[in-house]
């Protein structure tokens, strides 16, 4: 699978996907950027591999709204969105063992148990 532009305009549609299920990595990265051009093909690889997951691509010069509402200060940074929710962000391009181990970590998430955390923290946020 070929990975997809990510934009502030089909944000939403992407990060939820078709079934409201969705789960996403995002490279957040810039033309001018060594590191990101070396983890490329690495995250087109990984694409490929994994057609069951989208993969989206987040130019921050072009997207610098979008960019600093994930609060992006280093790029390259990888982020995954499984259903919603934001289960990991990190800058740094990853070696391409370090990217599949990552992926199964997040296949391996229980999300009930994530939905669950996520609503405790709103609600001790709205107690406080």
């Amino acid at each position: 699978m070929s990975t997809v532009e990510l934009t502030k305009d089909n944000f939403d549609e992407v990060v939820q996907g078709e079934d409201g299920k969705g789960f996403v990595l995002i490279d957040f990265w810039a033309a001018w950027c060594g590191p990101c051009r070396m983890f490329g093909p690495i995250f087109e690889r990984a694409s490929d591999k994994h057609t069951d997951i989208t993969f989206a691509k987040v130019d921050t010069e072009a997207q610098q709204e979008l960019a600093a509402a994930f609060e992006i200060r280093s790029i390259p940074t990888l982020a995954i969105i499984r259903e919603g929710v934001l289960v990991f962000a990190q800058p740094g391009a990853l070696p391409e063992p370090a990217l599949e181990d990552l992926i199964k970590q997040a296949r391996a998430l229980d999300m009930s148990e994530v939905h669950a955390n996520v609503a405790e923290q709103k609600a001790a946020a709205a107690a406080e």
